[in-house]
């Protein structure tokens, strides 16, 4: 397993994370401690999740109750400031909503620090430099590591920043944004903000909702028991004929070097520009496997101008 800074920071993670939202929902208890301890084995030791996932609280709990020992053999990431409750009375990024919501993840997560921090969404109702400072307090405090953020636009990006310089207190060292080979709208402002900043960036939904396994053929049934057959949204947001014609290529592509489009969409993202870690999801142990053997194909210059050929 490679083993990567995130952005400028000492922090050392897996180039393959694993992405907690199906712990808790798509996974039972048993299930995901096999596929939470098969990761570590594997040298895994990004895992992310969220507050949110899994019915606000599930992935968080899972993970608590399973890691145990093997807590301190992991970098654990979790996120803050989405809608924890139904009245809008839990969400944002204030002082006083962040000290009370960092509480309950460590309860959850029975840890007594998270390792990466990351504000979920820009809340636009809170100054950036409240939530720095609140943040900053949380590192003092020993009670969280290092924080990110996530599904921030550029310019707030470049704004929390120049805040964190301004205050003198601990910046973001980590963007997490969706990225892959049929959703690279990211490189026009983000990914350059992140270049700039030295952020390492996250890229989660790397395999388009499953788009980019080959698991799903144009013209045909979606399979019952995948994602596409249980939330259609994501289907028609995905499987448009646009990204249709480009899995096709890409599937030709990465055959004719003897390689699966999972291992073209894993090892394209390590090659990108900042990409620290690439966040996937597994709901079985193969799955797992196969992601963390999916990041060993070193593309040539050639072979990346052709995919962008493809992709751009």
């Amino acid at each position: 397993m490679q083993i990567r800074n995130l952005g400028g920071s000492g922090l050392r993670v897996s180039a393959v994370g694993l992405g907690c939202n199906n712990f808790g929902q798509r996974t039972d208890l048993e299930t995901s401690r096999k596929v939470i301890h098969r990761a570590i084995d594997l040298g895994v030791t990004l895992f992310d999740t969220a507050d949110i996932y899994a019915g606000m609280g599930g992935s968080e709990t899972v993970l608590g109750t399973v890691l145990g020992e093997r807590r301190k053999d992991i970098v654990l990431a979790t996120k803050f400031s989405k809608a924890m409750s139904n009245d809008g009375t839990r969400q944002g990024a204030s002082r006083r909503y962040i000290m009370s919501a960092v509480e309950a993840s460590l309860t959850r997560l029975k840890t007594d620090y998270i390792d990466l921090y990351q504000q979920h969404d820009y809340d636009p109702l809170t100054p950036i430099e409240e939530t720095l400072r609140a943040l900053d307090d949380l590192v003092t405090q020993g009670k969280v590591r290092y924080v990110g953020n996530s599904n921030f636009p550029a310019w707030r990006v470049a704004e929390a920043e120049f805040f964190a310089r301004a205050m003198n207190v601990n910046r973001f060292i980590s963007c997490q944004d969706e990225y892959s080979l049929v959703m690279r709208d990211i490189e026009k402002d983000l990914l350059p903000a992140a270049q700039q900043y030295n952020l390492g960036l996250l890229p989660f939904f790397p395999l388009a909702s499953g788009l980019l396994t080959g698991k799903y053929k144009r013209g045909a049934p979606v399979p019952d028991d995948t994602r596409f057959a249980k939330a259609p949204g994501l289907r028609d947001r995905y499987a448009t004929p646009r990204n249709e014609d480009i899995v096709e290529k890409l599937q030709t592509f990465a055959q004719e070097r003897g390689h699966t489009l999972l291992e073209l969409a894993f090892s394209w993202l390590a090659s990108r520009p900042q990409v620290s870690s690439v966040i996937a999801g597994a709901t079985r142990v193969e799955q797992i496997e196969a992601n963390v053997k999916a990041i060993g194909w070193t593309l040539s210059a050639e072979e990346l101008a052709e995919i962008d050929g493809i992709t751009k």
